[in-house]
């Protein structure tokens, strides 16, 4: 057994198939006790509870802050990527700017919000996503004085190829005084990212934590660069606790910093689960190095395995990249993906497809002979 499983034993994932790593991790043991907390405390302190809350609510961003290489004072924290990709669109210029960019290959949240705009005569450019090689100069090569945002992600969805090249995209955004966005959701605690690193400091980013970062739902973010001096028009409440200054009653005023993108009032209990999943992590020495070692290991393994079947193309086929340019799971085109995939649940093998794409993911919890027994299921299923 993998030594990491006993500590994810109300998932059972010992016993269970579950290469949905890349969809829904299940979550240590430790987070139970931590949902009980949070409703203990609300019966014990009522309204009082919030001083407890923002004492988790911190160490969440304290612990997206370290997966993205900036400060806690750059995250500002939301239930879903959706509702903190409204804000920011809501305080990109767009009346003066009315351009938007982004690729075909973008998850549904961004996806249909962005198809929903253009039907109001905002200017919405998709550019192709494929080749992933030559995607961020492609992007940035669309970029003008009129484009208000460009949305991207850093690693795509329905592959996990890694995006090259963002510090290019930023420079042709810094260049035109356009806003961007990286969707980093399926890069973040299984790829190394850092802004910094990455050379796109001054760059949005949202992610969350319901996939590669076991928290479950209800804990995402946006990373907001110092200084954007951006007013969302979709505001919360919340973000008038950090005024410095009195509030102006002819005009809504905002706080500095990430605290201007923050919501209202909202159920605390993912942030205790997720504050105590962090902590977990750093007490398993489970940080980004050695998930992303890991992870590299066990779909080298899945994917050796699935090509050892030497099943037709026609049928399935492993999507090809260079190796150090995949992500988190193991891509695999089928015509067949979506029955494929509810053949495998049938027999005991969760993972899950996109269009033509079978989706399998490992988690750090999973043994070798776990993703071999996978691999030998999906062999049954695809010859038969």
């Amino acid at each position: 057994m993998n030594s990491l499983a006993p500590h994810y034993s109300r998932f059972r994932v010992s016993e269970r198939l579950l290469l949905t790593g890349h969809s829904h991790q299940a979550w240590p043991d430790v987070s139970f006790d931590a949902q009980q907390r949070a409703w203990l405390d609300a019966a014990e302190f009522i309204d009082d509870k919030w001083a407890k809350a923002e004492a988790q609510a911190e160490k969440v961003r304290t612990g997206f802050a370290r997966l993205l290489g900036c400060s806690a004072g750059e995250v500002a924290l939301g239930q879903n990527t959706h509702e903190l990709l409204t804000r920011w669109l809501s305080a990109l210029p767009l009346t003066v700017r009315p351009r938007v960019l982004t690729t075909n290959a973008e998850f549904h949240s961004g996806r249909r919000q962005l198809d929903r705009l253009a039907e109001e005569r905002i200017e919405i450019v998709k550019v192709a996503a494929r080749p992933v090689d030559t995607l961020a100069e492609r992007v940035g090569s669309h970029v003008t004085d009129s484009t208000a945002g460009v949305l991207v992600s850093s690693v795509l969805f329905d592959t996990a190829e890694i995006v090259p090249d963002l510090a290019t995209l930023a420079a042709s955004c810094r260049r035109h005084g356009a806003r961007l966005l990286i969707d980093a959701y399926h890069h973040l605690n299984v790829v190394p990212f850092d802004v910094t690193a990455l050379g796109i400091p001054d760059a949005f980013v949202t992610g969350g934590g319901y996939k590669y970062c076991q928290l479950g739902e209800g804990n995402c973010f946006l990373r907001v660069p110092p200084d954007h001096n951006l007013r969302p028009v979709l505001t919360g409440w919340f973000a008038e606790f950090a005024q410095k200054e009195q509030l102006d009653s002819h005009r809504v005023s905002y706080p500095a910093g990430a605290a201007a993108f923050m919501g209202a009032t909202y159920d605390p209990v993912s942030h205790y689960r997720a504050a105590a999943v962090f902590d977990f992590h750093a007490e398993h020495d489970l940080h980004v190095n050695r998930l992303r070692d890991i992870n590299r290991r066990q779909v080298t393994l899945l994917k050796s395995r699935v090509e050892r079947l030497d099943l037709d193309p026609a049928m399935a086929a492993v999507v090809a990249m260079p190796e150090h340019r995949r992500g988190g799971f193991l891509a695999i085109r089928a015509a067949r993906a979506q029955e494929l995939s509810t053949a495998l649940r049938a027999r005991g093998l969760r993972c899950d497809a996109r269009g033509t794409l079978l989706r399998m993911g490992p988690a750090p919890y999973l043994g070798d002979d776990q993703l071999i027994e996978a691999v030998a299921i999906l062999a049954d299923v695809a010859i038969a």
